[in-house]
């Protein structure tokens, strides 16, 4: 029967070091590492970002708000609008959806 030392260091032929010179060595990593160029131009300026706190006084937002169609109820729990194929029941006025209702 062939005794195994498990407790023995386990290395692979590549983890060990190779006799060659600090020059060839250098000149294989020369060889293979590319250096990623970057263009400062490609990316966003500061002007893009919006930093907390920040003075928004004078941006103007535009939204179209569309009023609650008849096919359309608001969610009494999560004040969603849904459509009413999401109705899981009615307590009077108050309705609320499939997704409150779990």
């Amino acid at each position: 029967m062939a005794t195994t030392d498990y407790d023995a260091p386990r290395t692979r032929p590549e983890d060990e070091p190779a006799n060659e010179s600090l020059e060839a060595i250098q000149a294989q990593r020369s060889a293979t590492v590319q250096t990623a160029v970057i263009d400062a131009e490609d990316f966003d300026t500061a002007e893009g970002i919006d930093l907390p706190g920040a003075d928004l006084s004078h941006e103007e937002l535009t939204v179209a708000v569309i009023p609650e169609q008849q096919d359309e109820f608001t969610c009494a729990s999560c004040f969603l609008v849904r459509h009413r194929s999401q109705l899981a029941h009615q307590k009077g006025d108050a309705k609320h959806c499939t997704d409150c209702e779990d």
